[in-house]
């Protein structure tokens, strides 16, 4: 067979050139620590990898959000335990202030003390996160939640809005409760309705109110606000919005209930002549509305110019105080709730990715032991054939002569 010297460099050259590429591609595994770094290195191996790969990548991402919605149910959590202690100390404040032997200046201190009270109320209301934004505005982030008017009453500008993250795949968990649910939506301690007094020279006050039958409530026909119109002891007369009588009774008896329009009250103390409220209906209680009525309480002084109807308003407002105290520990057990729940994803996401990195190990990890032997052989190969080269190149027909 002829063999002419542009083939013979051709061949050996097509040779040492797939030889030195099976070095360089042994070197790159030996670099990478890796088997397998396409897919023509094993179609199969690479496609469930790619999936291994992606499932990875969800999982770091999935982190990501469980330390951002950690942080601000944490926060969340810290904020209304800081309630809870604040509203603790402002009913114990608001107890010592029930006593006959307290002078003005006693009443006007403590005063002072549900003022600071509702302060710092308002300054754990209008918490910040990590990245300045209000944790109780809603989806309104940079605006200021509760504002004080000059009345003490307090003005929310935030939302509704609840924020969510991805946690799992079919797994959302919020990161922060409105200032509304929060904060004013305390339960209305005598239940569907608020009470207004008109004249109280008894001390009758209202035990309970909530509308017992919904189907029977009709605001259309009979609407509220209910009048409450004693005319005796014994003597009642209740109309409704419009005036129109829903409910009489010449034999009221103190605690009997008053049934009407699917609405059931229950009174308690004994009414007097000339006694009227009113009652609007009113299912929750905004809990800085309650502090401010303490302190307006406390502002009265020694001296009110109703006895009767002050203690009242002492009575219901320490109620309310106890809602408030509640409202706060619910509201604390929702936050502590969801990171029960981030705790027990984050635990399942360690699993699922040791798993899956151990199996992503299993097909792509390289044997350093053959893959250094593999590495010597081709390194090996390319130099005998390198050396060959030379010396069959050189020979000549002359050599023989």
């Amino acid at each position: 067979m002829r063999v002419s010297t542009a083939q013979f460099y051709f061949q050996n050259a097509q040779q040492l050139s797939g030889l030195q590429s099976q070095v360089n591609e042994q070197v790159e595994y030996l670099s990478a620590g890796k088997r397998v770094l396409t897919a023509k290195d094993d179609a199969i191996a690479f496609g469930t990898l790619t999936g291994l790969k992606d499932s990875l990548a969800n999982i770091e991402k999935y982190q990501r959000n469980l330390t951002q919605a950690n942080n601000r149910n944490s926060l969340q959590d810290v904020s209304f335990t800081s309630a809870e202690d604040i509203m603790q100390q402002l009913k114990q404040t608001f107890i010592q202030a029930n006593n006959g032997a307290l002078s003005d200046q006693d009443l006007t201190a403590l005063s002072g003390l549900a003022k600071n009270s509702l302060e710092q109320l308002l300054d754990v209301a209008n918490t910040k996160d990590e990245t300045g934004g209000y944790i109780f505005s809603g989806y309104k982030v940079d605006v200021t939640p509760f504002v004080i008017q000059p009345d003490n009453s307090v003005k929310y500008n935030g939302d509704s809005g609840v924020r969510e993250l991805q946690i799992a795949k079919n797994v959302m968990v919020d990161t922060n409760q409105s200032g509304d649910d929060a904060f004013e939506s305390v339960n209305n301690d005598k239940g569907d309705f608020a009470v207004q007094y008109n004249s109280n020279t008894s001390g009758v006050s209202l035990n309970r109110a909530v509308i017992s039958n919904p189907s029977a409530y009709d605001t259309v026909t009979n609407p509220p606000d209910y009048n409450f119109n004693f005319t005796s002891a014994t003597d009642l007369n209740v109309t409704d919005g419009l005036g129109n009588p829903v409910f009489s009774t010449t034999t009221y008896v103190p605690g009997q209930t008053i049934a009407f329009n699917g609405v059931e009250v229950q009174l308690s103390g004994n009414p007097l002549p000339g006694d009227d409220f009113n009652l609007t209906p009113q299912e929750s209680v905004s809990l800085f509305d309650t502090v401010k009525g303490v302190v307006d309480w406390l502002n009265v002084g020694t001296n009110p110019a109703n006895p009767a109807q002050h203690s009242v308003d002492y009575d219901e407002l320490l109620g309310q105080l106890d809602q408030a105290l509640n409202h706060m520990t619910t509201r604390r057990v929702d936050a502590g709730v969801r990171l029960k729940l981030i705790e027990n994803q984050e635990s399942n996401h360690l699993d699922s990715e040791l798993y899956l990195t151990k199996g992503q190990s299993n097909i792509e990890d390289l044997d350093f032991a053959k893959a250094a032997a593999d590495f010597e052989r081709s390194k090996f190969s390319l130099q005998a054939a390198q050396q060959s080269f030379v010396q069959i190149k050189n020979l000549s027909l002359f050599n023989y002569l």
